[in-house]
C-alpha cells in the first residue's frame, strides 16, 4: 500500500514502523482487523505525534481498509464502513462530473446492508445504483452483466471493503487507499478536510446513522433459535416498530417485497438469500441475516434525519443513536 501511494504521487507517508514487520502473528494488534479500532491504535497514536491529515490501514490480505480522520475540534477519529463509502462514491462522481464523463450510462453497486446514502448520491447525479447480495461477487456479477452496455463507477459495502472500477472485480484496499488519499487532497484544495467534506455531505443528502447488533446464539439449540426468530418475523412482520409504521417489507428467501399496507407483492430480482428487511415510514431501514459461518445472527440498523446546519451535527446524531437504542429494545434485542 505504501509503494501504491508513492506511485500515485504521494510523498508525505509516514509508516507505524513497529508494524512494517513482516510477521504472520501480528504481534502488535490483537487482531489485524482494521474494523476494530484497537488495531488502530498504533497507527492514530502516530497520527497524533505528526499532525497527520489522514490514517490508512488494510487487513492482512489487502481488500479492506480502515480511515481516520481529524474531527472539527482536532481530535483523530476512526470513519466507519458506511462513511468510507460515502465519501468514496461522492468524490468518484464528482470527479466524473467535473470532467463530463457521466452521459447517463454510468452506474454504481452497494449491498443492501450498506447505507442509502450512497443511493441518494447517484440519484441526484442521475446515476444508476445497483443493491446486490452480501459479498464482492455480486458486484462483480453486474459489472459482468452490464460489460460493454454500461459504466461502472465503484461499489462498497459497510464492512470497509470497496472497489474503484472494474480492473480488480473485488475489493481492492490498494486502489481504495490510492483514491481515498486522492479525495483528502481535493478536499484539502477546497480548504476543507475529509470531516468537514462528509458534514457537507450530511447537509446536502441527509445525516445517516448505522449501526449493527450481534445476537449470539450457541450450540444446536442457538441454530434453531436463530431459525424460530428469522421464522417469526417472515410469518408475522411487525406493523410498527419503535413509534414507526413499517411500509415494506423485503425477504430475499422468497424473493419478494411486499407492501405491509396494501398487501401487494413484487418479485425481487436477486438470488434466494436468508435475509430480511423492513423499511419504515421515518426512512429507518433494519435488516437481519443470519450468519453462515457462526452462531449468529447480525441486525443492521439504518436511520436518518436532516441536518440543516454543522453546528447541529452532535445534537441530530444523539437523537439518530437515541432512535437506533429504541428500535432495538422495542425489538427485544437488549
Amino acid at each position: 500500500m505504501p509503494k501504491g501511494l508513492m506511485d500515485y504521487g504521494f510523498k508525505n507517508i509516514h509508516i507505524v514502523e513497529e508494524q512494517a514487520i513482516t510477521d504472520g502473528n501480528f504481534p502488535t494488534v490483537k487482531s489485524p482487523n482494521p474494523e476494530e479500532k484497537a488495531a488502530m491504535q498504533m497507527a492514530m497514536d502516530k497520527a497524533r505525534e505528526i499532525g497527520a491529515d489522514l490514517v490508512l490501514a488494510t487487513d492482512p490480505d489487502a481488500d479492506r481498509i480502515g480511515v481516520g480522520v481529524k474531527d472539527l475540534d482536532g481530535n483523530y477519529i476512526l470513519i466507519n464502513g458506511n462513511q468510507t463509502a460515502a465519501l468514496l462514491t461522492y468524490y468518484l462522481i464528482k470527479q466524473w462530473e467535473a470532467k463530463g464523463k457521466l452521459t447517463g450510462n454510468e452506474y454504481i453497486v452497494k449491498t443492501i446492508v450498506t447505507s442509502e446514502l450512497l443511493g441518494d448520491i447517484a440519484r441526484k447525479a442521475g446515476v444508476e445504483y445497483f443493491d446486490v447480495l452480501t459479498g464482492f461477487k455480486w458486484i462483480a456479477d453486474v459489472i459482468r452483466k452490464y460489460e460493454g452496455k454500461k459504466t461502472f463507477i465503484g461499489g462498497g459495502e459497510e464492512s470497509y471493503g470497496y472497489m474503484i472500477g472494474d480492473f480488480v472485480r473485488d475489493k481492492d484496499a490498494i486502489t481504495s487507499c490510492s483514491i481515498f488519499a486522492e479525495c483528502a487532497a481535493w478536499a484539502a484544495s477546497k480548504g476543507k478536510s475529509l470531516y468537514e467534506l462528509l458534514l457537507d455531505i450530511y447537509l446536502e443528502y441527509g445525516l445517516y446513522k448505522e449501526n449493527l447488533v450481534n445476537v449470539v446464539k450457541k450450540g444446536m439449540s442457538g441454530q434453531a433459535e436463530i431459525k424460530a426468530m428469522m421464522e417469526g418475523f417472515r410469518a408475522n412482520p411487525p406493523k410498527e416498530i419503535a413509534g414507526s409504521k413499517v411500509k415494506m417489507m423485503n425477504d430475499y428467501a422468497l424473493s419478494q417485497a411486499t407492501d405491509i399496507h396494501s398487501g401487494k407483492i413484487s418479485p425481487i430480482e436477486l438470488p434466494k438469500s436468508d435475509v430480511l428487511q423492513f423499511f419504515l415510514e421515518d426512512g429507518t431501514k433494519i435488516s437481519m441475516r443470519p450468519s453462515g459461518t457462526e452462531p449468529k445472527i447480525k441486525f443492521y440498523f439504518s436511520v436518518r434525519a436532516d441536518l440543516k446546519a454543522v453546528a447541529d451535527f452532535k445534537k441530530v446524531e444523539a437523537k439518530l443513536d437515541s432512535r437506533i437504542e429504541d428500535i432495538i429494545v422495542a425489538m427485544g434485542l437488549r
